[in-house]
């Protein structure tokens, strides 16, 4: 070596192989997509977050509503959709970024399979049982 930056060791010239874990797989058809969901449902949760808090808290006399406030604010027909899409995205986007979390553990393609089935299952099961309590709510006036 005559110390020329061009004349530098192969194992400099390029930078090092990733391993294998940390390479994209194969099996990521769609690399991305869950990030864009998250960052989707992030905003719309930022946005519906804000007017959950307004409307139950800023605006209520004593920062808080009684039973009688809650069921006669859930049946507006205006509120009713706003505090549903609120569930679903709210729950959405928690069980995406928990997802997202299990998913850094270098999963197999089967495992990730798996993962992404139960927390579709799981997010059903909060958007019924929510929007069961919702309508035992509204019958309720």
């Amino acid at each position: 070596m005559t110390g020329r930056v061009d004349e530098r060791p192969d194992a400099l010239a390029r930078p090092p192989e990733l391993p294998e874990r940390w390479a994209p797989e194969e099996h990521d058809t769609l690399p991305g997509v869950g990030w864009g969901w998250q960052a989707i449902t992030g905003a719309l949760v930022l946005a519906l977050v804000t007017l959950h808090m307004i409307a139950n808290h800023f605006v209520v006399q004593g920062g808080l509503r009684d039973y009688q406030q809650v069921i006669d604010y859930i049946t507006n027909p205006v509120i009713l959709p706003l505090e549903t899409l609120f569930l679903v995205v709210v729950s959405w986007h928690g069980l995406l970024g928990l997802r997202a979390v299990i998913f850094d553990f270098g999963l197999s393609a089967r495992a990730e399979r798996i993962v992404t089935r139960a927390f579709v299952i799981v997010w059903l099961v909060t958007i019924v049982y929510g929007a069961a309590l919702l309508a035992v709510l509204v019958t309720r006036r």
